[in-house]
């Protein structure tokens, strides 16, 4: 998560120049004695928190509270393992073929922290053709914060593309105040869906790589959400009203990993507790446990060194936000989502050594893992720590938001339905099985 720690700590704010915020903002920009106790709240503990993993100077108590971020721990020693230059990132950023590689050069330019980061992000916000590089490249904004962020993502609130300016208006609302912020767009629902909202995740992570059993030796890829969806698969939350607040199916699928050009089929059952204190939000922290053919070639659906069968769990917590203009069955809808998310993986490091990162970000090379298998435990070397936002989106440009119109295939309980008529393909079937598929070379 280093992209999120960039231009936060105190010798960076003292030696750098993060910008006047009298210029970031509108004529009447927005103060912190302006907001709501719960928002100052918020905010002054996000910062004594970031504050706390660069200098415990800054936070009093007990440091078992502040201090105990595994993933903020590894970043500090971590070698990248994306050797470009910065002048590769640079070119790749603005020129690459491939829009998925043009925002990873994005990403890792961005989390290396250089001066000019949000120059290169706004200039491929402006000029790329492709939207998700563009709302993606706006969040890697929103991460590197403070005024100049502001000042940026400002002048894309009157883009051509409304989902373009509606992610500006946001970001820079959850700057500002904490809270998100939204355009005025009427809402509408797909009949005869089997999820209420088929919300489009954003997910960026960073995979923390263990290179050796000493534990003295890591590595780490940041990768951006086109890049990981290209990996691991596109996710979407699938949550209805009657029971979102302890459960919700995240829908994967990966493209281009099946032969027959069908997309692989990937969903997760998550349930927990969510905190309804609040009328137009819901705090919420989920976890998944799923079996799970583990292939430990490291690339799914790939069994030339062999499968075993394991139970693999994912943990989800952070906070949605209710639209009180859309409404499913006499309920707010959820309008946005976002958070973080942890779990384990295993990387072939012999399958990726010395092969440019166009041959590593393939579909399927790499695989969720569990610690707790015999088998699988100890190839387990990857620790993959992220966040993830989304959004309801306008998909078909009739100027009104899709609540549930996105392709997902599973059932309410995770299982695969291939035809999306809400009845499982095969009962207790969650991921494609790979014995029924013919194998990639």
């Amino acid at each position: 998560m280093a992209i999120d720690l960039c231009n936060k700590s105190p010798a960076s704010l003292a030696e750098g120049d993060p910008g006047p915020w009298a210029a970031a903002g509108p004529a009447d920009p927005v103060l912190l004695e302006d907001l709501g106790t719960e928002q100052r709240d918020a905010l002054n503990f996000a910062y004594r928190t970031t504050l706390s993993n660069v200098d415990p100077r800054f936070v009093a108590g007990d440091p078992a509270a502040w201090a105990s971020d595994f993933g903020y721990a590894l970043d500090r020693v971590a070698i990248r393992l994306d050797n470009r230059s910065n002048d590769e990132l640079r070119e790749q950023a603005l020129k690459h073929p491939d829009p998925a590689m043009r925002e990873q050069a994005l990403y890792e330019y961005a989390d290396r922290d250089h001066a000019d980061a949000i120059e290169l992000l706004a200039q491929a916000i402006r000029d790329d053709t492709d939207r998700q590089v563009r709302w993606d490249a706006l969040w890697a904004v929103e991460k590197l914060g403070g005024a100049r962020a502001v000042a940026t993502l400002q002048t894309f609130l009157k883009d051509p593309d409304p989902e373009i300016a509606e992610w500006s208006r946001l970001f820079i609302s959850e700057l500002q105040t904490g809270d998100p912020a939204f355009d005025g767009r009427e809402g509408k629902s797909t009949p005869g869906r089997t999820f209420d909202e088929t919300i489009f995740l954003l997910i960026h992570c960073d995979l923390y790589v263990r290179l050796d059993d000493s534990n003295q030796h890591w590595g780490k890829f940041s990768l951006a959400p086109q890049g990981l969806a290209r990996v691991y698969g596109q996710a979407h939350a699938c949550p209805n009203v009657a029971t979102r607040e302890k459960q919700l199916v995240i829908a994967k699928t990966i493209e281009g990993l099946h032969a027959d050009g069908s997309p692989h089929v990937d969903n997760y059952l998550f349930r927990g507790f969510t905190d309804r204190t609040r009328r137009d939000r819901g705090n919420f922290f989920f976890e998944s446990l799923v079996p799970r053919p583990f292939f430990k070639s490291g690339r799914a659906d790939d069994p030339s060194q062999g499968v075993r069968q394991a139970q693999i769990g994912f943990a989800r917590y952070g906070t949605w936000h209710l639209e009180p203009r859309f409404t499913v069955h006499d309920e707010y809808a959820i309008r946005y989502v976002r958070g973080r998310f942890q779990g384990w993986g295993h990387l072939n490091l012999a399958r990726i050594a010395g092969k440019p990162l166009e041959e590593v970000l393939t579909p399927g090379n790499g695989v969720l893992s569990t610690l707790h298998d015999p088998e699988v435990g100890p190839m387990t070397n990857a620790f993959i720590l992220g966040t993830f936002k989304g959004k309801l989106n306008d998909w078909d440009g009739d100027g009104v938001i899709d609540l549930n119109s996105r392709p997902v295939y599973s059932t309410v309980d995770g299982e695969i339905d291939s035809d999306q008529d809400g009845i499982a393909d095969e009962p207790g079937l969650t991921c494609c099985d790979w014995t029924a598929r013919q194998q990639l070379p």
